[in-house]
C-alpha cells in the first residue's frame, strides 16, 4: 500500500524583514520569471522593495499589478492572459488578492507564492479560495502554496483589527477539532489522526505563547506559524474539518444574512467561545486568550447583535448539510441560543 501524497510548502519564511529577500527565495526555487499581484494600495507601500529584490536576484517580472476582484470570471480571464513563460505567481496582500492569485495558479498549474500582509485568517496557507460565484461567496479548490513569506514588520503595519481576526480564526481550531471527533463518533466519517495532531499542536503552541503585546515579534511569529500549520492539517485531512467546525458555520451563516458582516475571524472567534461552552470543552482557555489579547475589548466595541447570532445558529446546519457538527443536532442548537442569552461573557460582548 503506498503512502498518501501531501503537498506542503517548499518555502516557509516567517520573521522580521523577510519580504526584502523575496527575489532570492524565488531564484533558489529555480524560478526566473514571475507574475506579481498586489492587493489594493500595496504597490505604494511595498512595491519598490519587492521589485528591487526581484531585480537583484535576476528574476524577470512578466506582469505586475494591483487587483481587487474576487469574481471568478475576472480571475479566469486574468489567469488565461498570463504569459506562457511565467514560472510562478505571487499574491501579496490580504485575503482577496491571495485567493485570486492562488486560484489563477491552480488554473494555470503554476507554483503559487503566498505573501500575506495581515494575519487575519489561515487563508494564506490553505488549498481553497473564497471567490464570488454568481454573486455569492463560495469556497473553490485552489493551489496549496509553494511558498509562504510572512514578514512580521509588514504584518505590524496592518490595522490591529486584522490581528484580532487572526486570533479568532486560530483559536477556533479548539472547537473545530472537537466537532470533527464528535462527527466521527456519530458515525459520520472518520478523523485523520495525523491531521488532528498537527492542528492540535498548532493551536496549543499558539495559546501558550507568552506575550506582553500582540505586536510582539514572538507572538506574531507564533500566530503566523500556527495559521500555516492549520492550512497543512487541512491538506493532510483532504478537507477543512481540522480547522473549521460549527463555529465557522455560524460565521458563514452571518455572511449570508448580514449586509455588512464583520471580519471572518472576528465572527468565528465569538462563535468559538459560544461553541466551547456548548461542547463544555476548554472554554476557560478560550476566554482567557480572548481577554488577555484584547480580542473581547475590540469585539465589544462593534455593536454586535445577539439576535443575528441566534439566527445564524439555526441556519448553520444548512450551510454544510453533509457535516455532523454539534449544531446539526437540535438539542445543541437550543443550548447554544440559551448560552447566547445567559452567558456573562457574551452579555458584555453583545452589550
Amino acid at each position: 500500500m503506498s503512502g498518501s501524497h501531501i503537498a506542503i510548502p517548499a518555502i516557509l519564511k516567517v520573521g522580521k524583514g523577510v519580504l526584502r529577500n523575496i527575489g532570492s527565495y524565488i531564484k533558489a526555487g529555480g524560478m526566473e520569471r514571475a507574475v506579481i499581484y498586489f492587493g489594493n494600495g500595496l504597490i505604494d507601500m511595498f512595491g519598490s522593495q519587492v521589485m528591487e529584490s526581484l531585480k537583484e536576484a535576476g528574476v524577470e517580472v512578466l506582469e505586475y499589478r494591483e487587483m481587487d476582484s474576487i469574481k471568478i470570471e475576472d480571475i479566469v480571464e486574468m489567469a488565461f492572459s498570463i504569459d506562457t513563460k511565467a514560472q510562478v505567481i505571487a499574491g501579496i496582500g490580504g485575503g482577496k488578492v491571495i485567493d485570486a492569485a492562488k486560484y489563477a495558479a491552480y488554473l494555470r498549474r503554476l507554483p503559487f507564492l503566498s505573501v500575506p500582509t495581515s494575519a487575519s485568517s489561515d487563508g494564506f496557507s490553505s488549498a481553497s479560495a473564497s471567490l464570488t460565484v454568481d454573486g455569492r461567496r463560495t469556497s473553490v479548490p485552489a493551489r496549496m502554496a509553494y511558498g509562504i513569506i510572512a514578514d512580521t514588520d509588514v504584518i505590524k503595519s496592518a490595522p490591529e483589527k486584522f490581528l484580532y481576526s487572526g486570533i479568532g480564526d486560530m483559536v477556533s481550531k479548539i472547537t473545530a477539532l472537537y466537532d470533527w471527533i464528535f462527527e466521527a463518533q456519530a458515525g459520520c466519517g472518520a478523523v485523520n489522526d495525523f491531521a488532528v495532531m498537527i492542528a492540535k499542536k498548532a493551536v496549543n503552541s499558539f495559546v501558550r505563547t507568552p506575550f506582553e503585546s500582540i505586536q510582539d515579534d514572538l507572538f506574531l511569529r507564533e500566530l503566523l506559524d500556527s495559521l500555516a500549520m492549520s492550512g497543512i492539517a487541512n491538506e493532510i485531512a483532504g478537507s477543512s474539518a481540522p480547522a473549521s467546525g460549527s463555529e465557522h458555520l455560524i460565521s458563514h451563516a452571518l455572511d449570508k444574512m448580514l449586509e455588512q458582516p464583520q471580519l471572518h475571524g472576528v465572527q468565528v472567534g465569538v462563535a468559538t467561545y459560544l461553541m466551547s461552552r456548548v461542547q463544555d470543552h476548554r472554554y476557560r482557555r478560550v476566554n482567557t486568550i480572548f481577554t488577555d489579547t484584547g480580542f473581547w475589548d475590540y469585539v465589544s466595541s462593534l455593536g454586535l447583535n445577539r439576535e443575528d447570532y441566534e439566527q445564524a445558529v439555526d441556519l448553520a446546519p444548512s450551510i454544510k448539510p453533509s457535516r455532523h457538527t454539534y449544531l446539526h443536532e437540535e438539542k445543541y442548537r437550543r443550548l447554544a441560543k440559551e448560552i447566547l442569552r445567559e452567558d456573562e461573557v457574551l452579555k458584555k460582548v453583545f452589550g
